[in-house]
């Protein structure tokens, strides 16, 4: 069997769920080996979520000081570099910024190919400022490495063409199996009111400020934030109602009980929770940014939307006359594209391609 090596220091949240189910889904086909950091928002029982075929490898030097101590980065890549010719992989998959910092300055793509998945570009997640401006910088010059990116959809393809040579893309999906048992026996949240909510936490990347403008703008609608964070003090619309974090089910029970959701980040790789709104049949109304607007196509899934007015005009209109056909088109588009089962023929054949030489300069 040929070997891919992944490589995570981002092992919590989303990424992980990923990556798991990545390394999961190649066992069939490749030896597959996982070189990975712990994080506070790893799962204790992480080995759980794992194929017990899945070579497991602990990244010591991994941690809070990636790419800001020389010393330690040092000491990382020597790390990788050793793991590499102990593995002698065909294929290394560095996953998210952190690991695909590391990896690129460590990996010389001589041997082997060296993939980079950004999971959302960090300089468009977090706004502009000095501190993206030097992402981006450093983005655009391990972008000129024997490397190439592989993003979650179109719209991320479109800025990594930007930042390096060579790029494909696959999109994201969630296990239909997984979400569907969650699902069962679960009862809607009733409510008296149209209900539209979103769930992450209150941060740049999700822009609060613009979801708390849209509430403003449909005072008769109710409006939930599931969840937190550091900027939960600009929802201060009357009609808003902040959760915290909830349960997965139930906030699943609160999903259902909705009738729209709306996702008004600033960028995104494609959003877990857009992948299971749409299958939830959730009206949805995403921004016009990087991952939303691949996957959602204006007047036929969903809505994407430009300001506020445009947000507010599209749920006071749902409000009289229910577009049920676009939620019933979104869920179609999870059961051909958006799962785990498409993702997993993709990713065998990229992979193939990979090692056949397809992506080499």
């Amino acid at each position: 069997m040929k070997r891919v090596l992944m490589v995570c220091e981002a092992f919590g949240g989303g990424v992980f769920t990923y990556v798991s189910q990545l390394c999961n889904d190649m066992c069939e086909e490749f030896d597959v080996y996982l070189a990975y950091s712990l994080r506070p928002q790893t799962p204790k029982n992480y080995k759980d979520f794992l194929d017990k075929r899945v070579h497991l490898i602990q990244v010591k030097s991994f941690g809070e000081k990636g790419l800001t101590n020389i010393p330690n980065d040092i000491k990382i890549i020597k790390e990788l570099r050793e793991i590499e010719k102990k593995v002698k992989p065909d294929v290394i998959h560095l996953h998210s910024s952190i690991a695909g910092g590391m990896g690129r300055l460590a990996y010389n793509g001589k041997e082997n190919t060296v993939v980079y998945t950004p999971h959302g570009y960090a300089h468009i997640l977090m706004g502009p400022g000095k501190k993206s401006l030097m992402y981006k910088w450093m983005e655009k010059v391990l972008g000129k490495t024997n490397s190439m990116t592989l993003t979650c959809c179109e719209s991320e393809d479109d800025v990594a063409k930007t930042l390096c040579k060579k790029t494909a893309y696959i999109e994201t999906g969630v296990n239909l199996g997984d979400l569907s048992a969650s699902l069962d026996g679960i009862e809607p949240v009733k409510n008296e009111k149209f209900t539209v909510f979103t769930l992450g936490r209150a941060c740049v990347q999700k822009q609060p400020q613009l979801f708390n403008r849209i509430a403003e703008l449909v005072p008769e609608a109710r409006f939930v934030w599931i969840g937190n964070g550091e900027l939960e003090t600009m929802l201060t619309a009357q009609n808003i109602e902040i959760t915290g974090w909830k349960p997965r089910k139930e906030a699943l029970a609160m999903a259902k009980g909705a009738d729209a959701f709306i996702l008004c980040s600033l960028g995104e790789a494609i959003a877990m929770s857009l992948i299971e709104n749409m299958y939830i049949k959730k009206l949805i109304l995403v921004s016009n940014t990087m991952g939303n607007k691949s996957v959602i196509r204006d007047g036929i899934n969903g809505y994407v939307c430009e300001k506020a007015e445009d947000y507010a005009e599209k749920i006071k209109a749902a409000m009289k006359k229910f577009p049920s056909e676009l939620p019933e088109h979104a869920y179609q588009d999870v059961l051909t594209i958006y799962n785990t089962e498409a993702m997993k023929k993709k990713y065998i054949m990229f992979y193939n391609d990979v090692i056949a030489g397809k992506y080499r300069r």
